[in-house]
């Protein structure tokens, strides 16, 4: 069994959740997985019901934590893009592990368990 230790943000599973938690944050990471390389626009016409203004906030965190880099070049029009920094390259075990897990386990009634908020089933 995994604990976390008992002082504030010692637990490794929440300082996790902190840097790539949210619907948003993995589903970027999930698109520059297999691009590796993405403009603005190529993350925005990819993630369905995203904002501009929720996108730029979670690249910037995604930023903040060192795991993804922004890249500007100086012409005009502007261009933008994203990649993978090297600590950002250590998830793609991970986010690959979450992919074939959905994968597999994408069934109507798993769905179904995921809209009753709050309710965890053994």
């Amino acid at each position: 069994m995994l604990l976390c230790e008992d002082s504030k943000n010692s637990c490794p599973i929440e300082f996790t959740l902190n840097a790539i938690g949210g619907k948003w944050k993995l589903l970027i990471l999930y698109h520059l997985m297999y691009d590796r390389v993405k403009r603005y626009g190529e993350l925005k016409n990819s993630i369905d019901g995203i904002t501009h203004k929720m996108l730029s906030q979670q690249l910037k965190e995604l930023e903040s934590v060192g795991l993804i880099k922004r890249t500007e070049y100086p012409q005009i029009p502007p261009k933008v893009e994203y990649s993978f920094t090297e600590k950002g390259v250590t998830l793609l075990p991970i986010l690959g592990m979450m992919h074939e897990w959905g994968k597999e386990n994408m069934t109507q009634g798993m769905e179904n368990s995921f809209s009753r908020v709050g309710q965890w089933e053994n």
